[in-house]
């Protein structure tokens, strides 16, 4: 099993923690997002993890190389100067993910998420891990109605930046930069995304204040 981590964003809403380390590499309670990301990912049985490089990218080839120390296989898809946002970046990893199902996780969250092991429903292009709305929001993403995730009137659900896809997903999309949030959003109106709602930790280390909140829990 394959998996990707975004970890090539600058980070603004960071700043200035992001103006000398890059997301992946801020420390939540003494440990890296994306230490455990990576041990996330090799408890559900992931071999290799494509890591995109942006901003200090050359941080995150120091600390983890060949990903060896964190029990998996670590291939880099540097982008550098022309980041390629969510759906960008996927694509022009496509040739390592392979022909199979994949994860994709933000690099800027927190979590003590276990990733499910079995396998997606067959009609499902996407399967989305799903948290309830947090304080900050002043509303959700989507809903979940009968293990399908809609763009509903509700939305108490929050996308977690956690996320499997076929694929199969990305066939029709355009190239170079682009997001994937417009993609999602059709295929949960065609009812090809399913999902799953995780109530454990999970916050998005988005501001230096949600962090600070973090780390004195």
């Amino acid at each position: 099993m394959t998996a990707m981590i975004l970890a090539a964003g600058r980070g603004e809403r960071l700043r200035p923690v992001t103006d000398t380390v890059p997301k992946a590499l801020v420390e939540v309670r003494g440990e890296k997002l994306l230490d455990r990301h990576l041990s996330m990912l090799a408890n559900a049985n992931v071999q290799t993890v494509v890591i995109n490089l942006g901003w200090l990218g050359e941080q995150i080839v120091n600390h983890v190389g060949t990903g060896k120390k964190f029990g998996v296989n670590v291939v880099y898809s540097p982008e550098y100067d022309n980041v390629l946002e969510t759906g960008g970046g996927i694509c022009r990893a496509l040739p390592v993910l392979g022909s199979e199902a994949f994860w994709v996780v933000n690099a800027d969250i927190y979590t003590d998420m276990r990733l499910p092991t079995d396998e997606m429903p067959d009609d499902a292009l996407v399967q989305l891990m799903l948290v309830p709305r947090p304080a900050h929001k002043s509303r959700g993403d989507f809903d979940l109605v009968d293990g399908k995730v809609r763009n509903g009137d509700e939305r108490l659900l929050t996308f977690s930046g956690v996320a499997r896809y076929r694929p199969e997903f990305f066939a029709e999309a355009p190239g170079g930069r682009f997001s994937v949030v417009p993609m999602l959003r059709q295929a949960a109106d065609d009812g090809r995304i399913s999902g799953r709602v995780f109530e454990g930790a999970w916050e998005d280390v988005g501001t230096p204040e949600r962090l600070a909140d973090l780390n004195s829990r």
